[in-house]
């Protein structure tokens, strides 16, 4: 029995079943170490290595939260959704659908410009899409559309244009870690070796808007305008105050490279202005540290899960004994290591952890069954970015239910992991496959 086919399998079923995420990588990590053959001390030393990666990242949604928070007291998303609340008293039918449309459209943009243009990440969900509950409520909008056009806008700018993360993604980890296992990557282009596999993901996007969760669904709104910071008052100082203090958040991240520094800066700001005052400031970091501890916990569990399956050596193993069932076959070679990458990303959780993992063992052999330059860095680039969309430990997907579930109506493995995985990692294991077969 292989170790990391067990414990990923293991964590998704407990997950499913309705077990926390974090407790269930708690129990696959120590089951995955048992059947790779580590006693329980070894497994709980590997796990405890792991986690010391997870802290920065923890800390960093920890008061991202806290700015979040800030910038929800401001008013600034809720004059957003003030706007558009005035615009649908007014609307027809037909308006309020397009009202809909412009918001889906309008938060895929704000996802990608976290990536790229502003790299943010996640930070902005916590700001914006709580405010915006009460407006998806009353246009009825599907709750598990939106988080597929917010994991879209957080997955494919970075797998796909070389800028912001895409830059560090494509450039420094995926090019980086192929020549480095041995690749001649001079002349290749990352962008065009990735460009079949982004169309993979807009080609899932497509089907969940237009197919799959087009129809109007009902929440309670009762529950809705129960939450807090739902209705909250702002004025011309509150708003410049927080328009200075996401500039200046921005600024300073990409200064230092730190957004724990960044948040910092921000949420400093807010206090020095007045607009959070100082008695009341220890409150608000509090209320947005409980709002993204759920993310970092996890995040630093899937860095301990993470570990210890490295530690048991049942990697190499998967991948080696993938290779023996190809037997030169090379259409059975790309979808079987695709298919090895979307088990190691969905345990691992970040495909930015998953390259260096695989791209040592997947590169020389690739290269011994022929593949192209191109063929290899899209398989890897793929392989990587499988399952970032559909784990429950990732943050592409964790994030977006942090804030479509602020007021307890979204589920995290129903109505986030499972149409994310379905509309996204199906199209781009296709899209992978097919991109590696014809470069």
């Amino acid at each position: 029995m292989n170790a990391v086919i067990i414990a990923v399998v293991l964590m998704l079923v407990l997950s499913l079943a309705r077990m926390h995420v974090m407790l269930s990588m708690i129990v696959a990590a120590f089951v995955g170490g048992w059947i790779g053959g580590l006693d329980t001390s070894a497994t709980l030393e590997a796990f405890n290595k792991g986690i010391g990666g997870g802290a920065g990242i923890a800390l960093s949604y920890a008061l991202l939260g806290g700015f979040a928070v800030a910038i929800s007291l401001s008013g600034l998303p809720h004059l957003l959704a003030d706007k558009i609340l005035t615009k649908i008293g007014k609307s027809d039918e037909a308006s309020s659908q397009w009202l809909g449309h412009g918001l889906l459209f309008l938060l895929m943009l704000v996802a990608i410009s976290s990536q790229n243009l502003i790299p943010i990440h996640i930070a902005f969900i916590p700001i914006l899409i709580p405010p915006l509950l009460l407006v998806m409520t009353r246009l009825q909008l599907d709750r598990r559309l939106v988080a597929c056009v917010l994991t879209f806008g957080l997955v494919t700018p970075y797998m796909f244009l070389p800028v912001g993360f895409g830059s560090i993604y494509l450039n420094d980890i995926l090019l980086g870690k192929v020549a480095a296992a041995g690749l001649d990557v001079e002349g290749v282009s990352v962008v065009k070796a990735m460009a079949i596999p982004a169309l993979g993901m807009v080609v899932g996007l497509l089907i969940a808007a237009l197919f799959s969760y087009r129809g109007k669904r009902v929440y309670n709104m009762s529950q809705v305008e129960k939450t807090e910071h739902t209705e909250q008052g702002y004025n011309a100082k509150s708003l410049w105050v927080a328009g200075a203090a996401i500039v200046l958040a921005f600024v300073m991240q990409l200064y230092t490279g730190s957004m724990v520094l960044g948040a910092m800066a921000g949420f400093l700001l807010f206090s020095a202005t007045g607009v959070i005052r100082w008695n009341e400031s220890d409150g608000v970091l509090v209320d947005g540290m409980k709002m993204m501890a759920s993310i970092g916990f996890i995040m630093i569990a899937a860095s301990g899960f993470s570990e210890v399956l490295k530690t048991t050596g049942h990697i190499d193993q998967l991948v080696n004994g993938a290779s023996d069932w190809l037997a030169g076959n090379k259409a059975l070679a790309a979808m079987m290591l695709l298919v090895v990458g979307l088990l190691l990303t969905m345990g691992i959780g970040s495909s930015f952890s998953t390259i260096p993992i695989i791209a040592a063992i997947y590169v020389p052999l690739c290269l011994q069954m022929g593949f192209s330059p191109l063929a290899i860095v899209a398989l890897v680039g793929t392989a990587g970015a499988l399952g970032d969309a559909g784990s429950p430990a990732s943050d592409s997907t964790l994030g977006p239910t942090a804030g479509l579930n602020a007021d307890g109506q979204h589920n995290h493995m129903s109505d986030t992991v499972i149409p994310t995985f379905l509309h996204f990692n199906l199209p781009l294991l296709a899209a992978g496959w097919v991109a590696a077969m014809v470069l």
